[in-house]
C-alpha cells in the first residue's frame, strides 16, 4: 500500500487488505492526459484510462502520472494475486530528458559495419540504477510528444542529414496531434462503457511510441477484463452498431483478420482509427519501441524517413503483401543494433525486468520509464546511417538465411526453427516471437522489396540527396496542410466535449 506522500510501506501480514473503494479527485482547470476523478476497487488490475477535457484550447498537454512501479507478475492462480492500492497524482509536465543521464557500454559481438567511434563508459543495470526494492519511485512518463533533441544537429553536418532533419521536423507528430487523438479516445471510452462497463480503451502504436507522424492513423486497444475471454468479433460487432449511432464517428468497417479490427474515422476530419480487442502485446511493444525511440536522437528521424521512403515506393502495406510499418521499425532498430559501435542496445536483454512479457499490463508503461539513456560510441551522421541501412539490406543481410531479432540485437539462422525456413522475410516479434513479416508471402512482392533496397541504395550513394529516393518537398507541403486541419479539428472536439460534460 502507499501512504499519502507516495512512499511504499510494507504490507501487514501475508493476506491482502480488505477491498475498499478509493476516490480520486482532480482539478478541472488543468489540462491532463490521465489524472481525473474516478473510483477504483483495489482488486482491479487495469488502471482507469480516462481523459479530462480542458475548459479552453491550448497546445500544451500535461503528461499523466502512473502508480509507483513494483514489477508485479502474473500468477497462475488469480486467487493468489496480491492486491495493491493504485494511486494517481497531479504532476507538472516533464521533458523527454528529465531522468538522469547514465552510460552503458554497448553489447559486444556486433556485425562489422562502418562507423565513427567515441569513448563509452561501463554498463549499469536496472537493479544498479534503482536498487533491490520492488517499490520504485519513477520519473514521469507522459503522453506528450518530446521536442527534438538539440544534439540532433550534431549528426546533421552534411546536406543529406540536413534534409532528413527537415523532413523529420515537418512530419513528426506534434503535441496537438496527440491531444486530438486523446480527446477522441476519451470521448469514445465514455460511450463504450455504456455497454462494457469494465472496459478500458488504450491509445497504442506509433501515436504513443514517439514514432508517429502527422498522417499516422491511431491504434486503439480495448481491454475487457473478466473470467471469460470475450470473442473479439462479437465485441467488435456490438461496437460497430454502437458507433453507427454516434454523431462523431463515421465509416465503420469490421476487418475479420487474424487480429480482428474495427476501422472508423472521426467525422468531419481525416483522422482514422483501428480498434482491436485485448491485443495486449500491442501495449507491450508500444512502450518497448518508445524506449528505443528515445534512446538516441537519431532513431526517430531514421525511422520516419525510412517509413516515408517505403510508403512512396509502395512497399509499406501488409494488406497488399509488403512490409507493415511495425516490420520496418524493427528492421531499422536491428540495423542500428548491429552496426560497428551500436547506436542501440538490446533493451530486453540488458533490462529484462523493465520489459518482462510476464509483467502485468497496468505496469507496462511504468516499466519503460526505468531504462536509463544509452550513450553510444557511434558518431555517424543521419545521412551515413541511412546510406548504411539501405546498403545493409541491399547487399549484406542474408534474406534466405537469417532472422532479424531486435530482442537479441542480432540476426540468427533460420535453421533454429522450422517455422522460419519457408518464409521470404523473417522479423521476430520481440514478445510473441512470431514473424511480423509473414504478410510477404509472394515471391513477386519479395523481389520487389529487395529490388527497391538495391535501387535506392545506388541512387542515394551516387547523389547524396534525399530527393533521389523520395519527393521531399511534396511530402513536407502535405504535412503542413495537415497541421492546419488538425488544429481546427482539436478545437471542435474540445468544444463538443466541454458542452457535453462540463455544463
Amino acid at each position: 500500500m502507499f501512504h499519502r506522500n507516495g512512499a511504499p510501506s510494507p504490507r501487514n501480514g501475508p493476506y491482502p487488505p480488505t477491498q475498499v473503494s478509493v476516490a480520486y479527485n482532480h482539478n478541472p482547470q488543468r489540462i491532463d492526459g490521465a489524472n481525473r476523478a474516478f473510483h477504483v476497487l483495489e482488486q482491479e488490475r487495469l488502471p482507469p484510462y480516462v481523459w479530462s477535457p480542458p475548459p479552453y484550447f491550448a497546445p500544451a498537454m500535461v503528461p499523466p502520472q502512473k502508480p509507483a512501479l513494483n514489477y508485479r507478475r502474473k500468477r497462475s492462480n488469480a486467487d493468489n494475486t496480491p492486491y495493491f492500492e493504485k494511486r494517481l497524482r497531479l504532476d507538472p509536465p516533464s521533458h523527454a530528458t528529465a531522468s538522469p543521464v547514465l552510460n552503458w557500454a554497448p553489447p559486444p559481438n556486433r556485425l562489422p559495419h562502418q562507423a565513427v567511434a567515441a569513448p563509452s563508459t561501463p554498463a549499469l543495470s536496472c537493479l544498479d540504477r534503482f536498487g533491490p526494492s520492488r517499490h520504485i519511485s519513477s520519473p514521469h512518463q507522459g503522453q506528450t510528444v518530446p521536442k527534438s533533441f538539440n544534439s540532433l544537429q550534431v549528426y546533421a553536418g552534411d546536406h543529406l542529414s540536413r534534409q532528413m532533419v527537415e523532413l523529420f521536423e515537418a512530419c513528426q507528430q506534434q503535441s496537438i496531434d496527440l491531444e486530438r487523438k486523446e480527446v477522441f479516445r476519451a470521448r469514445l471510452q465514455e460511450d463504450i462503457q455504456s455497454i462494457f462497463s469494465v472496459a478500458r480503451l488504450y491509445l497504442t502504436g506509433s501515436s504513443m511510441n514517439g514514432l508517429g507522424c502527422r498522417s499516422s492513423d491511431a491504434d486503439l486497444c480495448l481491454v475487457i477484463t473478466g473470467n471469460k475471454r470475450p470473442d473479439p468479433v462479437s465485441v467488435l460487432s456490438r461496437l460497430r452498431k454502437l458507433f453507427r449511432t454516434l454523431s462523431y464517428v463515421e465509416g465503420t468497417c469490421l476487418i475479420r483478420a487474424k487480429v480482428p479490427i474495427l476501422k472508423f474515422k472521426e467525422k468531419g476530419s481525416d483522422l482514422e482509427f483501428d480498434l482491436n480487442i485485448n491485443n495486449t502485446v500491442g501495449i507491450r511493444n508500444t512502450f518497448l519501441l518508445r524506449s528505443y525511440a528515445h534512446a538516441d536522437p537519431r532513431v526517430r528521424p531514421m525511422i520516419l524517413v525510412v517509413k516515408k521512403w517505403a510508403c512512396h515506393h509502395q512497399i509499406n502495406d501488409a494488406s497488399k503483401g509488403t512490409l507493415s510499418s511495425y516490420t520496418l521499425v524493427l528492421m531499422v532498430l536491428h540495423y542500428l543494433q548491429t552496426v560497428r559501435d551500436p547506436v542501440l542496445p538490446s533493451l530486453q536483454r540488458d533490462h529484462p525486468d523493465c520489459f518482462s512479457p510476464c509483467m502485468e499490463i497496468d505496469m507496462v508503461p511504468e516499466g519503460s520509464t526505468h531504462v536509463p539513456p544509452y550513450i553510444s560510441r557511434n558518431q555517424s551522421s543521419l545521412g551515413e546511417l541511412l546510406l548504411g541501412f539501405l546498403r545493409y539490406y541491399a547487399s549484406e543481410f542474408s534474406w534466405d538465411k537469417q532472422v532479424i531479432s531486435v530482442r537479441e540485437a542480432t540476426a540468427f539462422p533460420k535453421t533454429y526453427a522450422q517455422e522460419w525456413r519457408k518464409k521470404f522475410i523473417c522479423v521476430e516479434e520481440p514478445f510473441e516471437r512470431n514473424n511480423v513479416a509473414r504478410a510477404v508471402h509472394e515471391k513477386l512482392k519479395f523481389d520487389a522489396i529487395k529490388a527497391q533496397f538495391v535501387q535506392s541504395s545506388r541512387k542515394l550513394q551516387a547523389r547524396r540527396d534525399l530527393n533521389s529516393i523520395l519527393p521531399l518537398r511534396a511530402i513536407i507541403n502535405k504535412e503542413a496542410l495537415r497541421r492546419i486541419v488538425g488544429i481546427e479539428a482539436l478545437k471542435n472536439g474540445i468544444n463538443k466535449w466541454t458542452s457535453r460534460y462540463c455544463h
